[in-house]
């Protein structure tokens, strides 16, 4: 399988302190999340939350084949595109019946 972040020619993730540890609070590592991108079920425009920026939610799973929502922004860093992951979760099991019809 081709990965999400290969497919949009991303040289990376774009981390610091303020998305890691947002992105963390909901039991997500930063490996979790960079996870989803390589087995992507869906990508959508977040338009409720794209205020300052596009903002897209990927679906995908983890290594561990857990189901898991993403809220990213594409950014360029130096010349490169970088994903940057601004919130993540794992789905609900009302969440999964619902992605998986």
């Amino acid at each position: 399988m081709q990965s999400y972040i290969q497919i949009i020619d991303a040289a990376g993730f774009d981390w610091d302190d303020g998305n890691s540890l947002k992105c963390q609070k909901h039991g997500m590592s930063q490996s979790d999340i960079e996870q989803v991108f390589a087995d992507i079920i869906h990508v959508a425009m977040d338009e409720a939350h794209s205020m300052t920026e596009p903002r897209q939610l990927a679906i995908g799973r983890t290594a561990a084949g857990r189901p898991a929502f993403v809220v990213f922004t594409l950014r360029v860093v130096e010349g490169q595109t970088m994903i940057r992951p601004v919130s993540a979760r794992y789905m609900h099991d009302k969440e999964l019946k619902r992605y998986d019809r």
